[in-house]
């Protein structure tokens, strides 16, 4: 007897979290849902296919109407959301109602903040909630744990990661692995650093620095928003550094502080001939048209960098991963360390192995036991201490 799932979001993670549930997380039946009944359909044939069994099924629905998806999550074991960060904490209140385990992809502190506040609800209904999960926020902190496991005490950390085309093509040396709303968000805002042991906030896009990554070479990292999640309130006073750049193709922050400049990531509407149009929603759509590559093959990279203590004496941890796009499968690199470490999660939360209540991600997966998953995914996790 497996676990039954939902999975919201039948798109490019949806479809990867979907298989790796299929495949890690004994799924008897997965349902993926999405408001649009072409793109479900187009998923849980892709889905089924590449197992070679009838696993998935097309539902439709809208993330946006959580109380709607009741009587299908009343039914289910685990939920997974591949929606947009908007609508999670609705669908977070909707879950703990049903008794249903849930992860979401996240991409918005503040509203995983408000996830977490849910704890008590969520351990009186006997159900595992665990919020930003997938490559970054995700699994950028579980690999960080892994870093700081192999100090005896660690002290600074510091995390790059980054998702990039094979091919890059100027100006850009950029293609849209993800939603270009997500993009955006990413390149707004703050982030929540630790500094002196302190959780401090850093403007997004500040603190350019360049970088050797084997072997993709030099490439430039920069601050983005919400790439640590909750990592620096739970590690505040623990850790003096602690921090996170988003990794490009060099020059690609240069272009990105032109827009900023315009004004294109701002929310407000200003008059344009006689509509008026928030300038953020135009460089969304314009970057879902320059950027989206349906095509492009990508890589991605993640490189912690932890310092500290071994027998009392100076030392540095580094861990890294790297990797590609899967021809057999047809999945992106992107795809598959979102969605797969999403999914691990979430198989760990129904099988019980996270206990009930609200948990962040860097202490609801260890590095240990993040470690001991790796493999049967592929996945090498580089580690040198000296």
């Amino acid at each position: 007897m497996g676990y039954r799932y939902v999975v919201i979001g039948a798109g490019r993670q949806g479809v990867a979290a979907a298989y790796d549930l299929a495949r890690h997380g004994e799924a008897e039946r997965i349902a993926l849902l999405d408001r649009n009944a072409a793109i479900a359909r187009a998923g849980a044939e892709r889905l089924n296919g590449l197992l070679g069994q009838q696993v998935a099924e097309a539902a439709v629905g809208d993330a946006s109407q959580p109380q709607t998806l009741v009587p299908l999550l009343a039914e289910a074991d685990g939920l997974l959301s591949a929606a947009s960060y908007r609508f999670n904490l609705g669908l977070a209140r909707v879950a703990i109602g049903t008794k249903t385990h849930m992860v979401d992809l996240g991409g918005h502190t503040g509203i995983v903040r408000d996830e977490l506040a849910l704890s008590r609800e969520a351990k009186k209904a006997g159900v595992a909630l665990v919020p930003d999960c997938g490559m970054g926020p995700g699994m950028n902190v579980t690999l960080a744990l892994v870093a700081m496991d192999l100090l005896d005490e660690a002290e600074e950390v510091r995390i790059y990661d980054g998702g990039l085309p094979e091919d890059p093509q100027p100006p850009w040396n950029y293609a849209l692995f993800f939603s270009a709303e997500g993009l955006v968000n990413e390149y707004e805002g703050e982030a929540y650093f630790l500094r002196g042991g302190v959780v401090t906030p850093v403007p997004a896009l500040a603190e350019l620095e360049k970088l050797e990554i084997p072997p993709l070479g030099e490439l430039e990292a920069f601050v983005t928003s919400g790439g640590l999640s909750t990592m620096p309130w739970t590690f505040e006073g623990r850790l003096r550094t602690l921090e996170n750049k988003t990794l490009r193709y060099p020059g690609h922050a240069h272009l990105l502080h032109g827009l900023r400049a315009l004004g294109l990531f701002g929310r407000e509407a200003i008059q344009v001939g006689n509509n008026l149009v928030a300038p953020r929603d135009v460089l969304i759509s314009l970057f879902d048209r320059a950027l989206a590559d349906p095509e492009a093959r990508d890589v991605c990279v993640i490189h912690v960098r932890a310092r500290g203590k071994v027998g009392g004496r100076p030392a540095e941890a580094r861990v890294g991963l790297l990797d590609r796009y899967d021809p057999k499968t047809g999945f992106r690199a992107m795809e598959k360390l979102t969605g797969w470490h999403a999914a691990l999660v979430l198989s760990l939360a129904v099988r019980g192995e996270i206990p009930p209540g609200a948990t962040p991600i860097e202490r609801a997966l260890s590095g240990d036991r993040f470690l001991s998953a790796a493999p049967a995914r592929g996945w090498a996790i580089e580690r040198h201490v000296g």
